[in-house]
C-alpha cells in the first residue's frame, strides 16, 4: 500500500488516521457512556483516565490528519446515479465529523477544567484547571459534552451505513477504497 493517496485508493497515512480515529472515538465514547457502571475505586479511576486519554488522542490525530487532508487531497467521490446532492451530503457530514471531533473533546476538558480538576496528558504531565470548580458550569458542560458525543457516533454510524450501501447497494468503490483488505 502507497503512502499516499493514489488516484483509486486511499494512502496508508490516511488510512489509518480514518481507523485510530475510529477506534479512539469508540473507545472513549464506550467508556464515558458506561463510566458509572464501572466498579467504583481503581477501576472508574483507570477507566475515566483512558476516557481522557483516548479523546485527547483524537485531538492529536486531528491536529495530525487536518494538514493531511490538505496536502494530500481526498480522492474525488464516486459517480452515483443519485446525481450531486450525495457529494453535497457527504462534503456536509465530513465538515459535521471533523467539528465534533474537535468540539467533543474540547468540551471534555472544558469539564475537566470546570470541576477544578487538572488535565493529565497521558500520566506524563498535568495542566492545571485555570479556574475554580464551578458546579452549574460542570453540569452545563458535561450534558453538552455527552451530547455532541452521541451526535458524533451518531454521524459516524451515518456515515458507516453511507459505506456500506455503496458497497452493497450501489456497487461502488467508496469503501474498498478505505479497507486495503478489500481488493480492487
Amino acid at each position: 500500500m502507497q503512502l499516499r493517496n493514489s488516484p483509486s485508493r486511499y494512502g496508508i497515512v490516511a488510512v489509518a488516521l480514518h481507523w485510530l480515529t475510529v477506534a479512539f472515538v469508540v473507545a472513549a465514547w464506550l467508556l464515558g457512556t458506561f463510566h458509572d457502571d464501572l466498579p467504583r475505586g481503581t477501576v472508574r479511576s483507570t477507566g475515566l483516565f483512558i476516557h481522557m486519554s483516548a479523546g485527547l488522542t483524537v485531538v492529536i490525530l486531528l491536529v495530525l490528519r487536518v494538514p493531511w487532508r490538505f496536502f494530500d487531497r481526498p480522492l474525488p467521490l464516486e459517480v452515483t446515479p443519485l446525481g450531486a446532492w450525495v457529494g453535497w451530503t457527504a462534503t456536509l457530514t465530513h465538515v459535521a465529523l471533523y467539528a465534533l471531533l474537535i468540539a467533543t473533546p474540547v468540551l471534555g476538558i472544558v469539564l475537566q477544567f470546570a470541576l477544578g480538576r487538572g488535565l493529565p496528558i497521558f500520566g506524563i504531565a498535568e495542566i492545571a484547571s485555570p479556574w475554580v470548580r464551578d458546579r452549574a458550569y460542570a453540569i452545563a458542560a458535561k450534558d453538552l459534552h455527552e451530547t455532541l458525543a452521541n451526535v458524533l457516533m451518531v454521524m459516524a454510524a451515518i456515515h458507516a451505513v453511507a459505506a456500506l450501501a455503496h458497497h452493497w447497494v450501489l456497487r461502488d468503490r467508496t469503501l474498498a477504497r478505505m479497507l486495503p483488505f478489500l481488493g480492487r
